[in-house]
């Protein structure tokens, strides 16, 4: 692993099931300045394959394996720096939102070098049959007719229940359990109203008001 930064990147944890919204939200909130949406997917999708790290990827994913948690957090952590030595990330003065990483406790874990949490968002929809109608419309949307598919979409949510959901709980338990970091936002509202949430949260939020006095 590379050597984690002198202080830890201050970081708002958006989760929530295939379908809640994660990416509609973190876009939202990366438009407002000084906060910068990361969304996991990205970094797959703009890896350099000539890279060390990048060859790496291939290895596995070209094998259809699943990519370590290790190699999943130093793909992360060093497009996050390429960012920072850029200035579209500034470290001191901005705040990430992250959305699919840690995807499961084993990165969340691994990230506690990297990142300190201030909140942590969880777009809850119980009602599972909602979430498989979006995932079936955006899937049509994009022309991703296999998404659509039932059986991917199942895979999908029960994938999300196995790995990512136990996240929630490490944030809300342990060392963390003081902080009260996890804040439930109802998925089912318009986006609109979840943004507001949100950002009505994180403005409220004593952490958030003593890191943004130096900025403003």
């Amino acid at each position: 692993m590379s050597t984690p930064p002198p202080v830890p990147y201050q970081t708002f944890l958006i989760f929530g099931a295939p379908g809640s919204g994660k990416g509609t939200q973190g876009a939202i909130l990366g438009r407002i300045p000084r906060f910068i949406h990361f969304a996991c997917g990205d970094v797959f999708r703009s890896l350099d394959t000539r890279t060390p790290l990048g060859k790496a990827f291939i290895e596995y994913s070209s094998k259809g394996l699943l990519v370590p948690d290790e190699l999943t957090v130093q793909l992360w952590e060093a497009n996050i720096r390429s960012q920072a030595d850029s200035h579209t990330f500034k470290p001191d003065i901005d705040f990430l939102i992250l959305d699919g990483i840690p995807r499961n406790v084993g990165q969340a874990k691994i990230m506690e070098a990297y990142i300190e949490v201030m909140g942590v968002f969880h777009l809850s929809c119980p009602d599972r049959d909602e979430l498989r109608r979006r995932l079936r419309k955006r899937a049509l949307k994009d022309n991703r007719f296999d998404d659509a598919r039932d059986d991917v979409i199942e895979h999908r949510i029960q994938t999300y229940e196995a790995e990512t959901k136990p996240v929630l709980e490490f944030y809300s338990t342990g060392k963390y359990a003081h902080q009260h970091l996890v804040h439930d936002i109802d998925a089912t509202k318009h986006p609109a109203i979840v943004a507001y949430e949100m950002l009505n949260t994180i403005i409220h939020l004593p952490s958030w008001q003593k890191a943004s006095e130096k900025i403003y």
